[in-house]
């Protein structure tokens, strides 16, 4: 009789109503156990390199680390540093990296989406070789940077593209293109342009291809008669997750696009840091200076960069209420 006046008791307190969502919590679980098995190599996957690396990143930008000592404890340093004190940083890696990054993304994005459109009405044979052909640049990173690129921006009368605009008499004398600070950023732009129709443009040109027939006929009977109509009434609502998947992949490709100025001018810093972008900072502390808690304070910062842009996109392009 007291005990069970004693549970009576104990049903209304905090600690006895969260047992009970616990147990609840525990059931659901339980009941969908072979769905939660089927997902758990994403899930493992996701923690064990995702999610750890995050975490452990983001204590380490709080800290002192070469890589030889054990990690030291320096508070908000790192962060105080690279706004008030890092010159490298605030005068050539985030203005580098915006110019670069506003530029190439929007242009990049807009050319993948004017790409695939054009494309996608072009006959279904002829169709895939020419995806293909747009598509394949981006597949080969610095062979294409060692084949096509370099020969061509070489900054002596032998590079093909000086030669032919001297043989044109636009010019009087070779242009540097990629080792000058002047022309060094428009080169880098150029050839991150040419590769960036990578699995962006595939989506879209997917998305395109599956919009529904029926729609643009129903259009023409409301009223729209032109191409350009067709696509800021119809294509672009009725693609949103492709839009969206590809704003996406662009600012993750044009944030991490780091490497490229060393590898068009064949020096490291780049020329006067001409092309010097904060992932070129975040290798010359992590892997030069070795400095590896200033380097994953960089690398936190350019993570934050790329969520608010994330966050941006999913407003233009993610699924609202009642759509």
């Amino acid at each position: 009789m007291l005990r069970a006046e004693a549970r009576l008791n104990n049903a209304g307190t905090p600690a006895f109503a969260t047992n009970r969502k616990t147990k609840s919590f525990l059931a659901t679980v339980w009941s969908y156990r072979v769905s939660y098995l089927f997902i758990a190599p994403f899930m493992i996957c996701f923690f064990v390199f995702i999610m750890i690396p995050v975490i452990a990143a983001f204590a380490l930008s709080f800290t002192y680390f070469n890589s030889l000592e054990p990690p030291r404890f320096v508070g908000w340093d790192n962060f105080r540093y690279m706004i008030a004190q890092d010159l490298l940083f605030i005068k050539y890696a985030l203005p580098n990296t915006f110019k670069f990054s506003v530029i190439v993304g929007p242009g990049g994005y807009i050319a993948a989406f004017l790409l695939a459109w054009l494309i996608s009405i072009l006959p279904g044979r002829s169709r895939k070789w020419f995806a293909l052909a747009m598509y394949s640049p981006s597949l080969m990173g610095g062979i294409a940077m060692t084949i096509v690129w370099q020969p061509l921006l070489t900054g002596d009368r032998i590079g093909y593209l000086n030669s032919f605009l001297l043989k044109l008499g636009l010019i009087s004398e070779p242009i540097l293109f990629v080792t000058s600070k002047e022309h060094l950023m428009t080169s880098m732009i150029v050839v991150t342009l040419w590769s960036s129709m990578g699995i962006g443009f595939l989506a879209m040109l997917a998305g395109i291809l599956n919009v529904n027939s029926e729609l643009y006929e129903a259009g023409k009977l409301d009223g729209i008669r032109s191409r350009l109509e067709e696509i800021w009434y119809i294509t672009i609502p009725s693609m949103k997750p492709q839009m969206l998947f590809g704003a996406v992949m662009a600012i993750v490709g044009t944030f991490k696009a780091g490497g490229i100025g060393t590898q068009l001018s064949g020096m490291n810093p780049t020329p006067e840091y001409s092309g010097h972008l904060i992932v070129s900072h975040i290798n010359d502390y992590g892997f030069v200076r070795m400095e590896l808690g200033y380097a994953t304070a960089l690398s936190i910062f350019l993570l934050l960069l790329m969520y608010v842009a994330n966050k941006f996109c999913w407003r233009l392009f993610g699924t609202k209420e009642g759509e």
